[in-house]
């Protein structure tokens, strides 16, 4: 969703003040797209959840009510107390354990209309970066680095939903860091990479939690598998697992104009077991021109969007 403000708090003064042109577009976009269950990324965190509940008072105003919401304190933001980047200072958003100019900056948040089991959720966002198996570590990461340097850079969530029927389903959400703005080692492109192996890791069972049977795997991966920068090979097996399905396919979700272009960067993944009777993607250039019009001032990324059953 792109929601990041630049300090603590400005988020909800723009969603609360009425006047913010963004926020005005993005709820019309969402109560056009009328889903069950959203995962917005790039939402500022706040101990409270002041902000996001204002932006959900402003989607039930527009007819879309969400009674259930999840949020916890990402990565983002979160010093480290090193230097990170080695550039001879502390305390800078690249020091954080995500990137961030303050804690909960460009977090994670889920709005549903089914009830969340917020005891059951589980949150690996605080998982050592060198505890995955077969980590791709910077070669000049130090001990210290690797005994402190988390995995996600904003979060890792396997959030279970309460369905009519009883049974759970399971959001396994993630928000990536981007694949470059590092230096000849590739932290970032490396750790990009892990933070979609962390979820082949979990769905083969090779992290102490067993992963759940029902589950839709989704979230911003920062990466297309084929075109750009990054290292594609973890995200490529995701969406080749056995026990997964990718009913969007190759469509891109981002158009950054050029030089980039259009760009598959955010994924929809059901268990194999979930029957997908319907998706698409909200873009601007089939929709009505309203809404392509509060498309463009909402997000560069498109809403995407699968209808399940069974």
């Amino acid at each position: 969703m792109g929601f990041e403000r630049d300090g603590p708090g400005l988020l909800l003064r723009d969603i609360a003040g009425g006047g913010d042109a963004q926020v005005r577009a993005a709820v019309q976009v969402l109560a056009t797209l009328g889903a069950d269950v959203l995962l917005l990324t790039g939402f500022d965190h706040d101990h409270g959840l002041a902000a996001l509940d204002a932006f959900r008072a402003e989607l039930a105003r527009a007819g879309l009510s969400y009674p259930y919401r999840f949020a916890l304190n990402p990565n983002t933001g979160v010093p480290t107390g090193l230097d990170i980047d080695g550039n001879g200072r502390l305390a800078e958003a690249r020091d954080a354990q995500g990137w961030g100019r303050f804690p909960g900056a460009g977090g994670m948040a889920i709005l549903s209309r089914l009830p969340v089991l917020d005891g059951q959720a589980r949150d690996f966002s605080t998982f050592l970066w060198a505890d995955l198996p077969a980590a791709l570590l910077p070669p000049d990461m130090t001990p210290q680095d690797r005994a402190s340097q988390r995995l996600s850079t904003t979060a890792h969530w396997d959030v279970p939903l309460l369905l009519p029927s009883g049974e759970a389903l399971h959001l396994l959400a993630w928000h990536a860091t981007p694949p470059v703005f590092d230096g000849p080692q590739d932290r970032n492109g490396r750790r990009n990479h892990d933070e979609a192996a962390f979820w082949l890791a979990y769905l083969d069972g090779h992290l102490p939690a067993a992963p759940p049977d029902r589950f839709v795997l989704l979230g911003d991966a920062n990466l297309d598998p084929v075109r750009g920068d990054g290292r594609p090979a973890a995200l490529l097996s995701l969406l080749a697992h056995r026990g997964l399905t990718d009913p969007l396919g190759a469509q891109p979700t981002v158009d950054y104009g050029p030089p980039l272009g259009a760009l598959r960067l955010d994924y929809l993944l059901p268990s194999a077991r979930l029957a997908v009777t319907a998706s698409g993607i909200l873009r601007p250039d089939t929709a009505d021109p309203a809404t392509a019009a509060a498309l463009a001032a909402a997000s560069r990324h498109w809403p995407i969007w699968i209808d399940l059953s069974g």
